[in-house]
């Protein structure tokens, strides 16, 4: 299995997303403002490996202030900590990992040299990463017992291996219940506009040998009306306190569609990509991309130049048209106010 994001010899190496399928390519990051360019490329994306590569980006803008003192390194600490926090507005965990790593340094004491320091932030973003591993596989045991007969299922985006440190959120479900036989096949949608689910999700699923079949993302309804599809499965960017959850463009269209088909609609994250801090998907703040992602295609013009371009990379499905969250701490169900609150005291 392919992996998206690795440390070692104090350089991050991330594999470049947006050459695939054609071609396999990883980026050497040496200084944290390629790794902070490589996250708002979406050459790392998926937000289990934001939070990662954020995390290490952070170790690397540590080593450039070797030898400061104390209230300097922190203070230019914080400056590269809030320059990779612009990366990417949505996925919460990005937000979460720094906030995690510059927690480490509160509480070193004050007298604490910059190599010790830095020592400090390295061991905890690889604990980030390690955690990132088992979390993907706990949420995969919890997910797959929710398919107990052979199931075809439809997903959206890249939830997978690509998205994460290892296995794969939904993709990672998928491949469990898979290997117990209760997965018939899978359903991509491609995902436009820079399609995710056809560049990235088909190639993992054939990757691992796992029978899939490429849709149009306005094909999904027609697939779900003439009953090829018995369940939906995504991952997420960020959860709201009452359930409402933000993910990739038009995962909100495919919500729709399961309830009006009666399908499940199942999504699978990890406890980091929740906030805790809002109410419900209204909060949650929208990234807006570049009008060229919806007009060009593989570097080829398919709209009039100058037309007017909407281009939102994410959008929110609302808690009722879930039918659970998939954790690793187990299955959330509604009322989700109740379940998450109480995933918020079993985290701490």
């Amino acid at each position: 299995m392919m992996r998206s994001v690795v440390w070692s010899n104090n350089c991050l190496t991330l594999l470049n997303q947006t050459l695939l399928p054609t071609k396999l390519e990883y980026i050497e990051c040496y200084d944290w403002r390629r790794a902070a360019e490589a996250i708002r490329r979406l050459e790392v994306r998926g937000a289990p490996a934001i939070g990662a590569a954020a995390a290490f980006a952070l170790v690397l803008g540590a080593r450039e202030l070797t030898g400061l003192a104390t209230n300097e390194f922190k203070h230019k600490l914080l400056a590269t900590a809030e320059a990779l926090r612009q990366t990417r507005p949505t996925a919460v965990n990005l937000f979460w990992a720094i906030d995690r790593m510059l927690n480490v340094i509160t509480r070193l004491p004050e007298s604490t040299d910059s190599a010790t320091a830095i020592a400090a932030l390295e061991q905890e973003a690889i604990v980030i990463a390690k955690e990132d591993q088992a979390v993907n596989e706990q949420m995969a045991t919890y997910g797959a017992s929710l398919f107990t007969t052979p199931t075809s299922v439809l997903t959206h985006c890249n939830a997978g291996a690509l998205a994460t440190v290892a296995l794969g959120t939904a993709l990672g479900v998928i491949r469990k219940a898979w290997s117990q036989g209760n997965i018939t096949g899978v359903f991509a949608d491609e995902t436009r506009p820079l399609l995710q689910g056809a560049r990235l999700t088909a190639w993992e699923l054939m990757q691992d040998g796992i029978p899939v079949t490429l849709i149009t993302d306005n094909m999904a309804g027609w697939v779900m009306k003439n009953q090829m599809v018995h369940a939906v499965i995504v991952g997420a960017d960020r959860i709201a306190l009452n359930g409402d959850v933000a993910n990739k463009i038009g995962t909100y269209s495919v919500a729709i569609l399961a309830k009006e088909h009666g399908i499940p609609f199942y999504v699978a994250a990890p406890v980091s990509t929740f906030d805790f801090t809002i109410s419900s998907g209204s909060d949650i703040p929208i990234e807006e991309r570049c009008a060229s992602e919806v007009t060009s295609l593989g570097g080829n013009c398919v709209a009039p130049a100058g037309v007017k371009v909407f281009n939102p990379a994410f959008d929110v499905t609302s808690h009722t048209m879930i039918s659970a969250i998939i954790t690793e701490y187990g299955i959330l169900r509604a009322p989700y106010q109740e379940s998450i609150s109480q995933l918020s005291k079993m985290r701490k």
